[in-house]
């Protein structure tokens, strides 16, 4: 695989533009005393490339940590490096349009006092959120005042509900992996994600939007900005949009465009995204003001400048994502399942050699896996992989055929020993048999480990490098802390009632509930509505009741903040209970607790 020239500056160059002022030094710490953001931890990024980090991924963190008050053109500004994700300022008549607040409430409040301290005590005057994910609503508690308009895509709510509370737990651990936080930032250690440097520790809040956003073209003046928007659902977020600001020629492509080649399946886990969608609301956008726009920005990296280089940049993620798609689908076409589509899948050259499709974050080999799965799923045809052992199994006898761990450890040692690429991959599978297959000893985790640092030391893409080191850090003993909290009051108090009964049910343990029935009312004294539960057969049914409902065995009446009161804290007060009390109890008692702390990489 060839890369792009070193010698090309221009994405410095682009990223330090505009500086207004450097991100203050101070840490950013929670109410609890614990560091949110610390802004010196990616100070050693400076100098010639360390043997421990990719060259590649050197240069792209060494631009991500970049950070600051920065001028996109008169009249907008970004802040960088405050968080994974930039948060941006449109001014207006009165005061200033935020777009995106970051992940959470503590470093959008840093954010935006920055911008604050070097262009004035502006109030903020609307918000927009330009996609469903946390890391770009999380702050909005911190910057919106009661009655300032908040614009975001149809479905914003839904979407990060679906992403961040029903699998919660789940992508919130794998998510300490992917973004590997709490490892020793360093040439050794964690030195970015690829779409930024890492996301912060802090409290997410969610506040539902004012103005849904439902159709391409769609304008609206806030305080005096005018705003044009493109809605591109199905993209790198379910539910996400661009907005063109007219009198600025400016285009902000949300996180549609970034650079590096983003994820179609996330490794945090997600649902997989559309590559061909993606492609053509790139070329849409293209179409509708590629020839107008003199500057682009988004909610990661830096700006560009210029129609012809706008023009190019948008084209060459445009085709990188329509040519993973169509290539993909030509060699499954030709019977290569997914893993061995990844091992052949080459890109042409232009695509290789512009450094924005370089796979920081996302990578060629697991969204082609991507592709694969959304039109063929996981089963790749073979039977011989239709019901395959689990790890634990599946080592047992894995050590048996090596004659032994002693052997199969041997094995892996003479393996690590040569430095090539492949036999330290071979070297992680088989150490991988090992310690899920009973020879769980620290020889094991010690090989393992030495195998996965190795890989992550030599790899490009930030991820796979913070997964490895972070899945070499638990084999050490170092679990991992625990994610910050995606299921805040903040949160929750977003959700619709239909959703706030989801989050209970996806919690329901259905084998231990299975014989029990029983249907509770709940009339909503602040809803026009009256919901039923029924947990039927293990599952919990909810929906508006029908005028021919038989009776329950209880009627609740409260409001939707004393229903997330009672579900997530179990108190009663201000409740109103007619009929069978234990049949709340009862419920109750069968919804699951969640872990945020499990690991991943050993048993």
């Amino acid at each position: 695989m060839t890369m792009p020239s070193f010698e090309d500056t221009s994405d410095f160059d682009d990223a330090e533009r505009g500086k207004i002022a450097d991100i203050p030094s101070e840490r950013i710490l929670g109410a609890d005393g614990h560091v949110v953001w610390d802004p010196q931890r990616y100070d050693f990024l400076t100098g010639d490339c360390p043997p421990t980090v990719h060259p590649s991924l050197w240069r792209q963190s060494r631009l991500a940590a970049i950070g600051g008050l920065f001028e996109v053109v008169e009249g907008i500004y970004q802040v960088r490096q405050y968080d994974l994700s930039n948060m941006s300022f449109i001014e207006g008549d009165e005061g200033v349009i935020v777009v995106d607040t970051l992940t959470a409430t503590e470093t959008a409040a840093a954010a935006l006092a920055l911008y604050r301290s070097h262009r004035g005590d502006r109030p903020v005057t609307g918000v927009v959120i330009t996609h469903s994910h946390a890391d770009h609503y999380g702050g909005m508690a911190a910057v919106i005042d009661e009655g300032v308009p908040v614009l975001a895509p149809e479905g914003l709510v839904e979407h990060a509900v679906s992403e961040n509370v029903y699998a919660g737990s789940a992508m919130s651990r794998r998510a300490v992996y992917m973004y590997a936080s709490d490892l020793v930032p360093g040439a050794e250690g964690q030195v970015g994600s690829g779409l930024g440097t890492t996301n912060s520790n802090g409290t997410l809040s969610l506040v539902t939007p004012t103005v849904d956003v439902t159709e391409t073209g769609f304008e609206q003046t806030v305080d005096g900005v005018r705003m044009v928007f493109q809605v591109t659902p199905g993209t790198e977020a379910p539910s996400e949009m661009n907005v063109w600001f007219p009198d600025h020629k400016a285009l902000c492509m949300a996180e549609n465009a970034t650079h590096t080649l983003h994820n179609l399946l996330t490794l945090r886990g997600a649902q997989v995204r559309d590559p061909r969608n993606w492609s053509r609301y790139l070329h849409e956008a293209l179409d509708l003001w590629g020839d107008q726009a003199d500057v682009v920005f988004a909610s990661h990296h830096w700006p560009t400048w210029g129609t012809e280089r706008i023009r190019s940049f948008l084209s060459t993620q445009r085709d990188l994502y329509q040519y993973l798609h169509d290539q993909t689908l030509r060699l499954a076409n030709q019977g290569l399942t997914g893993m061995e589509i990844a091992e052949v899948f080459e890109l042409s050259p232009g695509l290789e050699q512009a450094w924005n499709a370089r796979g920081y974050y996302g990578s060629v080999s697991h969204n082609v896996k991507a592709v694969y799965q959304r039109y063929l799923g996981w089963f790749d045809g073979n039977p011989a992989h239709l019901w395959e052992l689990p790890p634990e199994k599946e080592g047992a006898r894995i050590i048996a055929l090596a004659g032994g761990a002693d052997k199969a450890l041997d094995a892996v040692e003479s393996l690590l020993a040569t430095g090539d690429t492949d036999d330290l991959r071979w070297a992680t599978t088989l150490a991988s048999h090992v310690v899920f297959g009973g020879g769980d000893d620290a020889r094991a985790r010690d090989l393992l480990a030495a195998a996965m640092t190795r890989l992550g030391h030599g790899a490009e893409n930030a991820t796979w490098r913070n997964f490895y080191l972070r899945g070499a850090e638990e084999l050490l003993g170092g679990i991992a802390a625990p994610p910050p909290d995606l299921s805040t009051p903040q949160v929750l108090s977003g959700l619709t009632i239909p959703q706030l009964f989801d989050s209970i049910g996806v919690r329901i343990d259905g084998p231990r509930a299975g014989s029990e029935h029983l249907a509770i009312d709940w009339v909503f004294t602040d809803e026009v509505h009256t919901y039923r539960t029924e947990l039927s057969n293990g599952a919990l049914i909810h929906a508006a009741k029908g005028p021919r409902a038989t009776a329950p065995d209880l009627t609740v009446t409260l409001t939707k903040p004393l229903l997330i009161q009672l579900l997530f804290v179990h108190e009663k007060e201000g409740i109103a209970f007619d009929g069978d009390q234990g049949a709340l109890g009862r419920l109750l008692t069968y919804v699951d607790s969640t872990s945020n702390t499990f690991p991943i990489v050993t048993p």
